[in-house]
């Protein structure tokens, strides 16, 4: 196996904070990625520790950001909302400019709309590739790549294993996606968000045969994806999680 540890963190909106604590209570128990992949929120978090920043510095620097308020909410005339801010963000604070560039090896998961079929990139734009990996179908205007148009990686496939499956001794999965309990769906934007999550979920089973150590938090479904006065309890119930685990599960990775 060309790497030992890999990590596989989903998408999940501000449900992402989570993958951060779960990371942190990973490296307390010195346990560290040597290679990422990650879609959407999953594709934000892992490009920041690839490149070299810890879990709560990244939270602590999302959080002060805000990374929704850099949302730019204005209507182009395709009708959806866009995240130019959000790139903005990523080419301040993450100093490389390329996928390949990083000091952890990171794949980002993005769906090619254009010609229908997941990708992994492990080159190219890094800000403009987690922005099409975050750009959940018909809140979001997709983004053009070399010519193609994609969007978040999770409408294709919300835990990335493929990638890492066969280069990877073991695959850390992160879930913080379980399927939300039945709602009232008030308006637009949480009937595109429930349908693409009732999406995502029916896909998770292949990447959690795959995992040495499969993680889901489900005190996240209380959660919506795109709320962001959750982001310090999303970040202590993965870290929770992690702490909470018995030993004997965290030293199979050690293996």
């Amino acid at each position: 196996m060309e790497y030992k540890i890999g990590f596989v963190l989903g998408g999940g909106g501000t449900r992402g904070f989570a993958h951060l604590g779960i990371i942190e209570g990973l490296m307390e128990r010195g346990i560290r990625p040597d290679i990422i992949s990650g879609v959407s929120a999953g594709a934000i978090s892992g490009a920041f520790i690839s490149a070299g920043k810890s879990p709560r510095e990244i939270h602590e620097l999302l959080k002060r950001k805000n990374l929704f308020r850099y949302t730019n909410l204005q209507l182009p005339t395709n009708g959806l909302l866009r995240l130019d801010g959000l790139q903005k963000v990523l080419e301040k604070e993450i100093p490389y400019q390329r996928i390949e560039d990083l000091p952890i090896p990171l794949f980002i998961g993005l769906s090619n709309i254009t010609i229908g079929r997941m990708e992994y990139h492990n080159q190219g734009p890094l800000a403009k590739s987690i922005l099409a990996s975050a750009s959940i179908p018909v809140l979001f205007a997709p983004v053009e790549i070399d010519g193609n148009l994609y969007a978040d990686g999770g409408l294709l496939e919300n835990l990335p294993a493929e990638p890492l499956a066969g280069i990877c001794k073991h695959l850390v999965v992160s879930n913080v996606s379980p399927l939300q309990k039945p709602f009232e769906v008030k308006n637009i934007i949480q009937m595109a968000v429930r349908t693409f999550h009732v999406g995502i979920h029916a896909r998770v089973q292949e990447a959690r045969r795959m995992a040495t150590l499969y993680l889901e938090p489900t005190e996240l479904t209380d959660f919506d994806l795109l709320n962001v006065s959750h982001t310090d309890q999303a970040f202590e119930i993965g870290y929770k999680l992690v702490t909470s685990l018995d030993d004997s599960e965290v030293d199979k990775l050690r293996v």
